[in-house]
């Protein structure tokens, strides 16, 4: 399993690391039934209750952005996951990545925008 990090990627350093503006989106898998007699019984439903998304914004050179793009592309073809470390957080969690755009915004400067989507595999 890859690593999305500068030194698997090839990227100058800190191309891999989000700017300030990331989201993280929690879903946790919860089980509602509600009674007659207006009694609701909530409960977590899986091994993996919680999984977290990551709406995250690479800016960063055409040279990096193309690498970032190419791991992303690479992943997409064989539905692969890769380990990543999260903003504030200190631990590697493994993730998918089926959404990501690019924007130029400036010459030879681009802007990456990608969801990353926890996923629970040995």
């Amino acid at each position: 399993m890859a690593t999305f990090d500068d030194s698997t990627l090839g990227t100058t350093a800190g191309a891999t690391t989000p700017t300030y503006n990331s989201t993280e989106t929690a879903a946790p898998k919860i089980i509602t039934v509600q009674f007659g007699d207006g009694y609701k019984s909530r409960n977590t439903f899986g091994l993996n209750q919680n999984p977290k998304s990551y709406s995250l914004t690479f800016v960063v050179s055409l040279a990096d952005g193309d690498k970032i793009l190419d791991f992303f592309d690479a992943r997409a073809k064989n539905s692969e996951s890769f380990t990543f470390t999260p903003p504030a957080t200190s631990t590697a969690r493994t993730f998918i990545c089926d959404q990501y755009t690019r924007t130029n915004t400036y010459l030879n400067r681009v802007t990456i925008s990608a969801t990353f989507e926890e996923v629970f595999q040995p």
